[in-house]
């Protein structure tokens, strides 16, 4: 062995020795020393030097056995399987070299004295010399054993994460990534254990890694150790945080919270294993490991971590249970969106998909066909068929030979922050986790579309769909006069279109939020005792469990939906609507039959604001109001206008306003600004009025339309008169504009004519329209309109794939 030491103390460590002691403890080490001092914890520990390893090998005559089953591999003389359990069974057949031992044995009992129990428990963590770089994370390739006790265990284990630098999964992830095997070595990490069987632990990374949306943590926890996390056997709770707004000490801009079912939690065992299962409680299943100023703390120092390294970071915490400190135990470079150019937007379509089989929580955002092969174990592994859907109960990092044969991957457990999650991405294989029982639903052979192209919902759908790809190059997009803004409605599919660079949304549908992450009428939650169906009750205690309240659980629900939206475009203006459902609409909500009228046209009825300062529902919209407030002053979204949709007459908006402020949403107060919809004939005669009112008018389309021209937007035998370009349409738009403008008062319109009509978007330019609001797949086609009514030459960013 030659003169480099043995052992490193993580403190003596920093970035810059990774070939010394590997990606994974070199990080460690420079964040305790730099990091500390800002307040981030990481548990005491040494590392074992790549030379140690190297002198292991060499002692053992090991470099020669190791070269020769690796090209018995690459020749075809062995399998992989064959090749890889050669050489690890002559690795864990070696014998410590004395001096080696020794170094080990004599640093863990400092850790030992160090930590005060007299029988440390220690995680010993692999650390490859080629592992953590920017563009290869190399996640789960080799081992980590966990709650070691003892000397001889220490050795042990330790020998064992030399042998699985030759697990199968490694051999080809570094032949994918072009490592030679002999250039790797590896280091051993031994850190103090954080008692989280006793509390929690989990994932988190500074950046969505889904879509790459780099103004959000997202953080991933469960019940004891993090290892369950990590290994995807289990569902764990999901928050999202706004870094944008961390700093602010008086602000909980946590954006999403999702409580993950946590059946079951990895805890120390005194068995050989150092760790076991065990299930969890009920009150644990429905109850968030961690609670909001935690969830702030490890949102900050995943912002702080993530400045010091210039770059998106994967990071490991555990928190400490007799304590309740928290301590951040791994970081490394994020490996796949970081590598994505921030002006190139890819887009994937499934057109025409069929009915939905299964669902969960989506791993990339591209869409792929191809037969179910069900396996239901690593003895099946042999069996898969390249091209086909690997169905499984967890994809484990030992699968990773047959994952990068796969056209797509559904499994029954997991999250996406797991070793399986960060491998399929960067593999670029779609993957669908979490489904709960997809492996019971799907059948063998089934073809089916793997569909991972509307934000965070994954949906495999029946038979084979066509799949549309296409780069957009956003560099080359114009600048206009005329806003160009975003309508949106799914804070689920919000994130993917954060590259385009709108000025703000014009237009975001409470009504939408309300149907897919409340789904129970808002009177229902307030007055309970109304709903007669056992059942409903019965889903909406379901729902509901785990709030403090069922008006709370609105309030929250709603407030986080609306909140992703908000950070989308924040500091730009984000326009969010109040509900708008026509009876028929909340009638079918969890509780609603009970408290809406049955009305002949529901369409011209007790819909937007008639409906605020009604006695039927002034307190279904105070919950609306509350979460409003909640958004802009709690999470601190200033930058949230909100409209009154359907509003009739000035009496009725005086009414709505006067119900507002009564709620604390005062117009001008805290610099909110409130819009109208104009979309009834009224707004415009009497513009001038509303105009004194409110900061702007929007002007719906679809319904002006149908109300100027008499036709029900829904009637099939009237479609074809249905045309925002009537000459009526388009005089009631280009007066509402003239007399709003008269009155200082801007105007934009959220429709989908621009987009359709390149003449359309021409004529609302030429009438001095201040924004145009479209959904996001129509927002390059109109920006280039735009651009060309404003007299700017057009481009073409679209780039053919």
């Amino acid at each position: 062995m030659n003169d480099d030491p043995i052992i490193y103390p993580f403190e003596a460590l920093t970035r810059e020795d990774t070939a010394k002691v590997g990606g994974k403890n070199a990080s460690l080490g420079e964040m305790i020393g730099a990091l500390a001092g800002k307040g981030i914890r990481v548990p005491p520990g040494f590392a074992t030097s790549a030379g140690a390893y190297r002198a292991f090998l060499g002692a053992n005559d090991l470099d020669e056995v190791i070269a020769g089953e690796i090209a018995n591999y690459q020749d075809g003389r062995a399998s992989l399987s064959q090749a890889g359990a050669a050489i690890r069974s002559a690795i864990l057949a070696g014998e410590w070299p004395e001096p080696i031992a020794d170094a080990i044995l004599a640093a863990y009992r400092e850790l030992d004295a160090r930590d005060g129990s007299g029988a440390a428990g220690v995680a010993v963590r692999s650390s490859a010399t080629a592992e953590d770089l920017p563009d290869a994370s190399f996640a789960g390739q080799q081992e980590t054993f966990l709650n070691i006790v003892g000397e001889d265990a220490l050795l042990g284990a330790c020998k064992r994460c030399f042998a699985s630098l030759y697990t199968d999964r490694a051999i080809v992830y570094r032949e994918l990534k072009g490592f030679e095997h002999s250039a790797v070595a590896l280091s051993v990490g031994v850190q103090r254990m954080i008692r989280s069987d006793r509390a929690g632990a989990g994932v988190m990374f500074s950046i969505d890694t889904e879509t790459g949306f780099d103004r959000v943590v997202l953080i991933n926890a469960a019940w004891g150790l993090g290892e369950s996390v990590v290994q995807g056997s289990i569902e764990p709770d999901e928050y999202h945080v706004f870094k944008p707004l961390l700093e602010d000490r008086s602000l909980c801009p946590i954006i999403k919270k999702r409580c993950g079912a946590k059946q079951r939690k990895l805890i120390y065992s005194n068995d050989d294993s150092g760790t076991r299962w065990v299930d969890t409680s009920e009150p644990e299943q429905h109850a968030a490991v961690l609670e909001d100023e935690e969830i702030l703390t490890l949102a900050r120092w995943a912002a702080v971590i993530e400045r010091h390294y210039g770059c998106p970071m994967d990071i490991e915490w555990a928190k400490n249970g007799p304590q309740g400190e928290l301590f951040i135990v791994q970081a490394r470079p994020e490996t796949v969106q970081a590598q994505d150019r921030a002006d190139i937007l890819h887009s994937s379509k499934v057109l025409r998909p069929g009915p939905v089989l299964v669902e969960g929580q989506a791993i990339g955002s591209q869409a792929a066909t191809g037969p179910v092969c069900v396996i239901s174990g690593a003895a099946e592994i042999d069996r898969f068929v390249d091209g086909s859907v690997l169905v499984t109960g967890v994809t484990d990092p030992d699968w990773v030979p047959v994952m990068k044969r796969a056209a797509a991957i559904v499994t029954d457990h997991g999250g996406r922050t797991s070793h399986a999650a960060i491998v399929s991405r960067e593999l670029g294989v779609p993957a669908i986790v979490g489904c709960g029982n997809a492996t019971a639903q799907l059948e063998e052979g089934q073809k089916v579309t793997v569909n991972c192209t509307a934000g965070e919902h994954g949906l495999v759908h029946e038979g084979r769909s066509e799949i549309r790809e296409e780069r957009i190059d956003l560099s080359a997009l114009p600048a206009t006069r005329t806003r160009v803004m975003l309508n949106l409605a799914d804070p689920g599919a919000a994130y993917r279109w954060w590259k385009l660079p709108a000025d703000g949304v014009g237009l975001t549908r409470m009504e939408f939020v309300i149907s897919n992450l409340i789904k129970v009428h808002p009177m229902a939650l307030l007055q309970p005792e109304r709903i007669a169906d056992p059942e409903e009750r019965a889903a909406i205690e379901r729902l509901t469990r785990g709030h403090r309240g069922h008006a709370e659980f609105y309030v929250d629900r709603l407030s986080r939906g609306l909140a992703r939206i908000a950070a989308l475009q924040y500091p730009h203006p984000v326009v969010i609507r109040f509900s708008d459902f026509k009876t028929n609409e909340y009638a079918d909500l969890l509780g609603g039959r009970a408290f809406e009228p049955e009305e002949e046209n529901p369409m011209l009825g007790f819909r937007g604001a008639s409906r605020y300062a009604s006695p039927l529902f002034r307190e279904g919209f105070a919950l609306e109001c509350r979460a409003i407030r909640h958004l802009r002053e709690t999470m601190g979204f200033t930058n949230v206008v909100v409209m009154v949709p359907f509003c009739r007459t000035i009496d009725e908006a005086d009414r709505v306003l006067a119900e507002m402020a009564a709620n604390g949403l005062a117009r001008g107060q805290a610099g909110l600004e409130v819009l109208v919809m104009c979309e009834v004939p009224s707004n415009v005669v009497l513009a001038g009025e509303f105009a004194e009112r409110f900061d702007g008018f929007s002007i719906g389309s679809n319904d002006l339309t149908q109300l100027v021209l008499g036709i029900d937007r829904d009637s099939e035998l009237l479609a074809e008169q249905f045309d925002a370009r009537d000459a009526a349409v388009m005089w009631m738009i280009r007066h509402v504009i003239s007399e709003a403008h008269a009155h200082n008062t801007p105007v934009g319109l959220c429709g989908q004519a621009p987009s359709d009509h390149p003449a359309f978007a021409e004529f609302l330019v030429e009438c001095g329209i201040d924004s145009i609001s479209v959904t996001p797949d129509s927002f390059v086609a109109v920006k280039n309109h735009v651009a060309a009514a404003e007299g700017i030459a057009k481009v073409e960013p679209a780039i053919a794939q």
